[in-house]
């Protein structure tokens, strides 16, 4: 009777400590969540929601603003997962952009812009440029990759419109 004592008291606290653990971890989750959340602003002049496909249609002068980051377009829309959370921006016609984070101070335009935010990621595609403020360079192309995380880009041309560079120097004397 006293083994079967000690067995159901050291479940029963090892249960107690495992429930512990997860609620203390879940808090700890909540906590970060909210401390990390941003507030993420769309205005346009229209807007259409397809709750099936999960996805807002922001129509006319849209924008989208989150911090001191904005993408403005003719149209942009807003796809989100199962859990409500965005997913993608995808940002179409006469777009214009500013983002910024500690590696990089980016403005440009192109045509259409899809934004990731779970990985910062962009992908700017037709007559894409992007000016890079801070290490003062401009880079155009068809389609330009940029990662807010590493910093790293990929720049593509065509035969008819190739890839272009251009930096500044500063002349030493």
């Amino acid at each position: 009777m006293v083994q079967y004592f000690f067995k159901f008291y050291i479940k029963g606290n090892a249960l107690h400590f495992f429930k512990s653990i997860f609620l203390l971890t879940l808090t700890q989750i909540i906590f970060t969540e909210s401390l990390f959340a941003e507030k993420v602003e769309v205005t346009s002049d229209s807007m259409k929601a397809e709750d099936l496909k999960k996805e807002v249609h922001f129509i006319g002068n849209a924008k989208v603003k989150k911090l001191e980051d904005w993408i403005h377009a003719d149209e942009i829309i807003v796809y989100f997962d199962n859990k409500n959370e965005a997913t993608m921006y995808k940002a179409i016609g006469n777009v214009t952009f500013e983002f910024k984070n500690e590696k990089g101070h980016y403005q440009g335009e192109s045509e259409k812009v899809s934004y990731y935010p779970m990985t910062s990621f962009y992908v700017l595609n037709g007559k894409a440029k992007v000016d890079d403020i801070k290490n003062k360079r401009q880079v155009k192309g068809d389609e330009i990759t940029l990662d807010m995380i590493t910093g790293d880009s990929q720049v593509k041309g065509s035969e008819k419109k190739p890839v272009k560079f251009i930096f500044t120097t500063e002349d030493s004397e």
